[in-house]
């Protein structure tokens, strides 16, 4: 697991909880939701901590998984911002998506992501747009020269995002499929023919969700971003390489990667009392190297490579502050208002 420099980040942000806060949570259930269908990554990677999670948050509250999807990730982010518990029991995996939508003024969010409070993230993996094996299209090059037909799970998710700003950056003809309630069943669509790839999706959350179709080759890598590419596919390129020596395609490729990094961040609800957010950050840090969960990530397949509640805080806010040059180039290439 990638946590070297989580760790570092850790020890320089740890603080003393209040007492007061942790006498609350004895007896309490804490209700954690994601904006996907059952079986794919976010999913997986959600009921993962909530089985680990509660040991780590004294009085050792109940965990409920829940499932809210709908719009690319806007149904659930919504609830959470307006609609959930604002007293620390409720918590959500938010739609990586949603960290390109709100700074480039696509409709539909109904508070900043500015305004929650972020508990952690658990992954920087970059993302990778796939096809089907049985697809004519085995590279980006071959993208260019006839329409693909990838899914999605709506606007706001990453999954439509990224085809689109492949089309406007790299001439790709990428034509995005919406409406799949998650990543199972994109993965069945490719499946049946419905589709012929999946619009993206981190590599560790393919092993885990679709580890035959990965072992078996079925599924073939054409173009990843992030800030690195994944260990497992050396040769599949990022965006910054396809676009290097263009500086205004470089600086959105460059917000976009850094937007990617953010991969799977949980939030707590805007008016969470400070105490219990100090608390639900050192339990998610504590979870992020506890062996138990560690080992059981590592027999999923999920990749853990954390960040703190403070330093996705800071990332979120980077992110929301970016020059709006870029932010209008970016706009562009997603065909974005």
């Amino acid at each position: 697991m990638r946590a070297v420099k989580y760790f570092a980040a850790l020890a320089a942000c740890i603080a003393c909880v209040p007492a007061h806060a942790e006498d609350f949570y004895a007896g309490k259930t804490i209700t954690i939701t994601t904006h996907t269908g059952p079986g794919g990554g976010y999913d997986t990677l959600l009921r993962l901590v909530a089985r680990h999670l509660g040991r780590h948050i004294p009085g050792s509250p109940n965990f409920i998984a829940s499932n809210m999807p709908g719009a690319g990730g806007l149904t659930a982010f919504n609830h959470a911002a307006r609609l959930a518990p604002q007293d620390g029991t409720f918590l959500t995996l938010v739609g990586q998506g949603l960290v390109v939508h709100e700074p480039t003024g696509q409709p539909g969010l109904q508070a900043s992501l500015g305004v929650m409070n972020w508990i952690g993230n658990a992954s920087q993996s970059p993302n990778v747009t796939v096809v089907w094996h049985m697809s004519p299209v085995k590279t980006i090059d071959d993208a260019r020269k006839r329409e693909v037909l990838v899914g999605s799970t709506g606007a706001g998710a990453p999954d439509a995002q990224m085809p689109r700003v492949y089309n406007a950056l790299l001439g790709t003809r990428f034509k995005v499929v919406t409406g799949y309630t998650g990543g199972a069943q994109i993965n069945l669509a490719m499946e049946r023919g419905e589709v012929e790839g999946r619009g993206t999706n981190t590599w560790p959350s393919y092993k885990a969700t679709f580890p035959d179709a990965v072992r078996e080759n079925k599924l073939v890598p054409l173009i990843q971003i992030g800030l690195k590419r994944d260990p497992d596919l050396p040769n599949v390129p990022l965006l910054t390489d396809l676009v290097a020596g263009d500086a205004q395609r470089e600086a959105v490729a460059r917000f976009l990667s850094l937007t990617t990094a953010i991969s799977r961040p949980f939030a707590a609800p805007p008016h969470v009392p400070p105490d219990r957010v100090k608390l639900l950050r050192r339990a998610f840090d504590a979870t992020m190297r506890d062996e138990a969960f560690l080992a059981e990530a590592e027999r999923m397949k999920i990749d853990i490579d954390p960040m703190t509640g403070e330093d996705t805080e800071a990332a979120i806010r980077q992110v929301l502050a970016t020059p709006p040059g870029v932010i209008a180039r970016t706009q562009g290439a997603l065909g974005a208002p």
